[in-house]
């Protein structure tokens, strides 16, 4: 550790008689570093000559007188220092008992108004709890406290009257107001309150006692508006309306103004300030007005959308993962609303949420600005996005344009309903009524236009007949072929062959053409109806039609249910109400007069009349088109499973005209249950009539053969005509499975079986036969048996059938077995004059076994 500092003042390489001591002060012991014994070695070394501190010991004997005298300077040094301490000591111990003495002296004294505090407090409490007059001195109290209010209010009722009456007699006697004018200078909130109230106070004093300003003297006002003159000798008349009145516009910029300077500060308690005097001034209308206009918010947004309108909408030309094509596309989902609406909807979200949070902090009357803020919202950007969103989609489809106005409906009712939930100025509780209230009006107020009167309903119309005509084209234009159909753009079609068909594609070509129809919508009905998009194809078509496009589909039927039952849903959400049920009855007789009677119907026709042309076939009937009637079942069934669930429903509201929808429904049901009962009846007439032929074609030698050596004759299971007949029911009965179901089915073909059986019966009286032939009868009656009995009929034709092989036994049984199968079995029941022709076509029906058999009969 370094020595202390010692300086000294022999110079080096001098000696004086008497060296100076080494000179020290008090830092030199008060720091940290000092030690006793290197202060001791410091002024030894300083002390000890220099040749005595090295080299060899050739000098004289040690001299202490250096280090005494060094030791005598320390030492006194050293006393003087601890004179100089204890008198600081001293003085410090003194002005310790004196601020001890002083402490003491303060503690009594608040202890003794602490006591005094305490006495009063328990005086008071005493007074409080005690009766008088009946009442506790809490009741006194509260009187007390009341009169005072009371009395400050006179008060200061008394100095507004006082200073209302000065700033009157100002604006009448001296034409200013500068007490007024000097209290609006005032820094203070209040201050400018009260100024407000004042100026409204000094306005109403000035319609009643200076009407003459107002134009209301004695009821008449003067005449371009001249100002009343003052008589001779009596004070100038000042005109107190008009000094009022620029007052208040003067302080009302004042107030606009610092109300600015507020909201660029971002001050929410100056806003509030201001706002709150505007508000008791003329009810806060033009702050409002200036927060909302000068938002930054609008201000940003209007520029945003005229650069995107300078652009030529580019931003919604094209948006990423979105397809205007999709959106048109009727067996597409649609894909939701457009993706800068959404991301400026989402956007708007938040927007709201953080300046609702500002309005409550800068306005006490937050509702009402943040009602004048929302209106101002869903007036300026929302409306001008959706409507550059709606202008894109209508360029596309139609169907583009009411799928992108669903969208964006839904999409603006959730944003809505969140903001309900949220709460926005009554956050985190729900939004408040009149709130609720402007959220709903002006999201109706939104699609007003789109949605006025019948133009939407109208519009879903166009968009689904025009659809409904580009699926049909196809099935229209094969069923033409066969029908001229009666009017409309497909007259044309009367025409055959290539002509019709080149003259029915450009008739189609043009319709679409002269039509209010965008390019791409025109592409998409064109490829719904089958057909491409070009000048080639207009002028010169190729277009094959087969026998598949005049059948009738499920799919497309579904297809068109499809597409109805979205128009339905997209209609009862944009524009759901009291004109639902016209809507829906509208569509009803679209879906009846499309899907009912130009497909259903059509088809049907046309089996009818290809059953018809069958009757007089000289060939097999073709019965291929009896399917037709189960996909018109299933068509009809799903048909009707729609509009009672979905369409009927709807329409509830409005008895009568419901009961109008549903008699429609039935009358177009009818209709195609006649025409199927008309295809089913002209289906088995065909197929008699050619059993009928077949039956006339029977060869006599069949049952009576020439040669009965013949044993290949023998040989065959049934005869040719047999064969034709059961293999042609055989095709029959599996029509009638693929065509007819259940109950139907079983009507069909027991109906038919009947018709057979008894065009058999009556064949076989007609055939002389022989005992050998009577094999042959044998057989082909069981072939036929085994063909009818396999048919799904009704129980007791079952049973009926089992005469006609009875009847094919008469031929085979001898006369002596005759007697006991006529009287027993199945024909005991047939009478004998029924039985008779067969057995007299018997070979042998003149021998006397048969002629007593007859007899018996």
């Amino acid at each position: 550790m370094a020595a202390p500092s010692v300086r000294t003042s022999a110079p080096s390489g001098t000696r004086t008689v008497f060296p100076k001591g080494p000179s020290f002060s008090l830092d030199t012991f008060s720091s940290k570093d000092f030690m006793v014994k290197d202060f001791v070695e410091s002024l030894s070394d300083s002390a000890v000559p220099i040749n005595r501190r090295s080299g060899p010991s050739t000098q004289a004997a040690f001299d202490p007188k250096p280090l005494i005298r060094a030791f005598e300077h320390a030492l006194s040094s050293l006393n003087e220092l601890s004179d100089d301490l204890t008198v600081h000591e001293t003085e410090l111990l003194t002005a310790v008992r004196r601020a001890e003495a002083q402490h003491k002296q303060t503690l009594d004294s608040l202890g003794k108004k602490l006591d005094q505090s305490i006495s009063s407090f328990q005086t008071l409490d005493t007074d409080l709890n005690s009766s008088q007059d009946g009442e506790t001195g809490g009741i006194v109290a509260v009187k007390i406290g009341d009169k005072l209010e009371e009395l400050d209010r006179q008060a200061r009722r008394a100095r507004d009257a006082n200073f209302l009456i000065q700033c009157w007699l100002d604006a009448t006697e001296r034409g200013e107001l500068s007490a007024l004018e000097e209290l609006r200078r005032r820094p203070e909130a209040d201050a400018k309150v009260r100024c407000a109230v004042i100026a409204r106070q000094l306005m109403k004093i000035s319609q009643r006692l200076d009407q003459d300003n107002w134009g209301q003297t004695n009821g008449t006002t003067p005449v371009n508006g001249a100002k009343k003159k003052s008589p001779k000798g009596q004070p100038k008349a000042y005109n107190t309306r008009e000094l009022i009145e620029k007052f208040s516009e003067t302080l009302e910029k004042d107030l606009l103004k610092q109300f600015d300077h507020f909201y660029r500060k971002r001050s929410w308690e100056g806003m509030r300030d201001c706002a709150n005097v505007l508000y008791d001034f003329n009810g806060g209308s033009n702050v409002i007005a200036l927060f909302v206009n000068q938002h930054q918010y609008f201000i940003d947004q209007g520029q945003l959308m005229t650069e995107e309108i300078a652009f030529d909408n580019s931003a919604y030309a094209d948006p990423p993962f979105y397809s205007w094509e999709q959106l048109a596309d009727p067996d597409a989902d649609s894909p939701g609303a457009e993706p800068n609406l959404q991301s400026f909807i989402d956007e708007l979200h938040q927007t709201l949420e953080e300046e609702s949070a500002i309005i409550k902090k800068a306005f006490p009357y937050y509702e009402s600005v943040m009602s004048r803020f929302l209106q101002r919202v869903f007036q300026q950007p929302i409306q001008q996005r959706l409507e550059v969103v709606l202008k894109k989609a209508d360029t596309v489809s139609s169907l583009a344009f009411l799928r992108s106005l669903q969208a964006s409906r839904s999409s603006l009712s959730s944003l809505v309903e969140s903001l309900k939930s949220h709460g926005l100025t009554e956050h985190p509780d729900p939004v408040s009524s009149q709130t609720t209230l402007v959220l709903d009006q002006q999201l109706e107020e939104l699609f007003v236009p789109y949605l006025v009167g019948t133009s939407y309903i109208e519009r879903e119309k166009s968009n689904l007949e025009e659809l409904y005509t580009s699926v049909l084209f196809k099935y229209t234009l094969y069923h033409s072929q066969r029908k001229k159909l009666p009017t409309g753009f497909m007259a044309s079609l009367a025409k055959t062959g290539s002509e019709m068909l080149a003259t029915a594609i450009k008739s189609y070509h043009d319709r679409l053409d002269s039509s209010d129809l965008t390019p791409s919508q025109k592409a998409m009905l064109l490829r719904v109806a089958g057909l491409k998009d070009s000048e080639a194809n207009k002028n010169k078509p190729e277009l094959n039609i087969s026998d598949e496009d005049g059948t009738l589909s499920v799919q497309t039927a579904k297809r068109m249910l499809r597409w109805l039952a979205e128009g339905v849903g997209r209609g009862l959400e944009l524009s759901g109400g009291v004109e639902t049920p016209k809507a829906v009855s509208s569509l009803l007789n679209l879906l009846l007069e499309n899907l009912g009677e130009l497909y259903v119907e059509t088809a049907l026709d046309a089996a009818t009349d290809l059953a018809a042309s069958q009757e007089s076939s000289k060939t097999e009937p073709d019965l291929s088109f009896l399917p037709t009637l189960r996909a018109a079942a299933s068509i009809t069934f799903l048909m009707t499973t729609c509009i009672n669930t979905v369409l009927l429903p709807l329409a509830t509201s409005n008895l009568s005209l419901k009961r109008d929808m549903e008699k429609a429904r039935d009358a177009a049901i009818s209709h195609i249950e006649e025409k199927a009962s008309a295809v089913l009846q002209r289906s088995t007439d065909a197929a008699l009539a050619w059993v009928s032929r077949a039956l006339a074609r029977q060869l006599k030698t069949d049952f009576r053969p020439r040669d009965e050596s013949d044993t290949a004759w023998l040989e065959k299971l049934q005869t040719d005509t047999c064969a034709a007949i059961t293999g042609f029911l055989e095709k029959v009965h599996n029509l009638a499975g693929l065509a007819l179901t259940g109950a139907n089915r079983a009507a069909f073909l027991t109906e038919l079986a009947l018709m057979v059986r008894g065009a058999l019966l009556e064949h076989f009286k007609k055939f002389q036969v022989s005992a050998l032939g009577a094999l042959m009868v044998q057989k082909d009656v069981r072939r036929y048996l085994t063909v009818l009995q396999a048919w799904e009929v009704q129980a007791h034709v079952r049973e009926g059938l089992e005469v006609l092989g009875e009847v094919g036994s008469l031929f085979v049984v001898k006369p002596e077995g005759l007697r006991d199968r006529v009287r027993m079995g199945t024909l005991a029941g047939v009478g004998g004059e029924v039985l008779r022709p067969y057995l007299m076509r018997r070979e042998d029906a003149g021998s006397v076994g048969m002629q007593s058999v007859l007899a018996a009969l």
